[in-house]
């Protein structure tokens, strides 16, 4: 990887006046080893690293921005009376992100001092269409200034400061339209504003900046043709009628320190801190308290849960009451002689009885299958109160007894429910 170093450059901005200082890739580009084939160095990509001599950073008044690698880098920003006399020397690298190859050099800033610093009649304009690296360039940065003097008239006007609506916490406009992030330029004058600029003071203004609207400003066409002005964000301050705020700040003293005796230094021979004791609180306590929850959950587990002999009893009752229910669902049905038809549904005759008129029917079941039912019901009785009877003589419990409801009806052959009383 290649370095070059390269003698200083000086330059010499005035204070409170907009400072632009343009990191030519061109310069740069001379300054490394040419490539071996023509036409390829042209098209390479660098990219510039600044800071302040001695600091990582660059001072707070001195801003850096390059969009693209292809693009050139600039410096801008507007010094303070504070730097005045005091040479700031920036390092600037340039690196060839094809090669590796880097260039160096200082840029050293000397700060003057202006007349009439600062200038009175300051003004703010958030131009939209513009961003902030086009706004710098020379020729848009003095058409703007130019259509500023036709409108306000000043003996003096200088730009003060360039700032991008990002910083201003704005947001990155979509990629469509040739959407722009806008600008806001400070110019400074030293002649009161002029009525056009006023204009935006108005009360109706003022009234259609509330609602969204844009205000009706006479000279906005001296403007449009090259800049979209918000007149809303515009910002007027007569520095003249500021009233100044003195902080009163307490003596910075001498900076030293007062005696407070002599200093004595932790010994470098330290005594060795045993943390067995501590190791085991730690391990001890949780592992007791997890060892007592896991007798309690065996216990409730294992010793509490009912027996296999009462497991027994409830599933015997349980399996007579569904061979019951089962009974009663699969016997076959036979349609009771009340419900039979009188008259034949195709031909409309009488249909004539089963049996004769002499015929004894008062020991007749209204359901056929009802005797033969009867019985296996009640052999099914037997069963239940049999096991129930054994399992209870097992166990040396008292009996448990179940009563059987078996209920006629002329509609149906019988229907069987187990209510057990315990």
């Amino acid at each position: 990887i290649h370095t070059t170093s390269h003698a200083d450059r000086n330059v010499y901005p005035s204070a409170g006046v907009l400072f632009v200082h343009v990191l030519e890739r061109e310069y740069f580009k001379g300054e490394f080893p040419p490539y071996p084939k023509s036409g390829d160095a042209s098209n390479d990509p660098i990219t510039f690293n600044t800071n302040l001599m001695g600091y990582p950073d660059r001072p707070g008044w001195l801003r850096y921005i390059q969009r693209t690698p292809h693009s050139d880098g600039v410096l801008y920003g507007s010094p303070t009376a504070e730097h005045v006399g005091k040479p700031t020397v920036i390092e600037i690298t340039a690196y060839n992100r094809r090669t590796f190859e880097t260039a160096r050099h200082n840029l050293v800033i000397n700060i003057m001092a202006t007349e009439e610093f600062p200038l009175p009649y300051q003004a703010e304009f958030y131009i939209k269409n513009m961003n902030v690296e086009e706004m710098l360039a020379s020729e848009v940065l003095g058409d703007f200034l130019g259509a500023v003097k036709n409108v306000w008239q000043p003996e003096r006007l200088n730009a003060i400061n360039i700032t991008s609506a990002l910083d201003r916490g704005g947001r990155v406009p979509l990629p469509i339209n040739n959407l722009k992030e806008g600008v806001y330029v400070m110019v400074g004058a030293d002649v009161p504003f002029s009525s056009c600029l006023r204009e935006v003071e108005s009360p109706h203004n003022q009234l259609r900046c509330s609602q969204e609207m844009e205000p009706v400003i006479s000279c906005d066409k001296k403007f449009r043709a090259q800049f979209h002005i918000d007149w809303c964000k515009i910002s007027l301050v007569d520095i003249t009628k500021v009233i100044p705020v003195y902080i009163n700040r307490p003596d910075p003293g001498t900076g030293i320190l007062p005696e407070f005796g002599e200093y004595d230094p932790p010994s470098e021979s330290l005594k060795s801190r045993d943390y067995f004791a501590d190791f085991l609180v730690t391990l001890a306590i949780p592992s007791a308290v997890a060892l007592v929850l896991f007798f309690i959950l065996g216990y409730t587990m294992c010793c509490r849960r009912e027996g296999v002999i009462q497991l027994v009893h409830h599933s015997s009752i349980q399996k007579s009451t569904k061979e019951l229910r089962s009974m009663s669902k699969n016997r076959e049905i036979s349609w009771p002689l009340s419900t039979l038809p009188v008259f034949n549904p195709v031909s409309g005759e009488v249909v004539p009885p089963i049996h004769p008129d002499n015929y004894e029917t008062t020991s007749m079941p209204l359901m056929q299958t009802q005797t033969q039912n009867q019985n296996k019901v009640q052999e099914k009785v037997c069963i239940v109160q049999k096991t129930i009877y054994n399992n209870n003589n097992n166990n040396n419990k008292s009996i448990k007894t179940i009563q059987i409801i078996y209920i006629f009806t002329t509609e149906w052959s019988g229907m069987a429910d187990v209510i057990m009383s315990l």
